[in-house]
């Protein structure tokens, strides 16, 4: 469960981060990241159920 949590607090940060920066490279780098997250909550997600 513990990972569970970082990977939504990741998610969250790394999305909040993307739409603020102004930095379109690194921007895209955070959005390739929040969706790494979003894949593998989803993996563990179904896992726990």
């Amino acid at each position: 469960m513990a990972r569970i949590a970082y990977l939504k607090d990741q998610l969250a940060r790394a999305e909040r981060l993307a739409k603020a920066i102004l930095d379109q490279q690194t921007a895209e780098r955070l959005q390739a990241f929040a969706a790494e997250c979003r894949t593998e909550l989803q993996i563990l997600s179904r896992r726990a159920a």
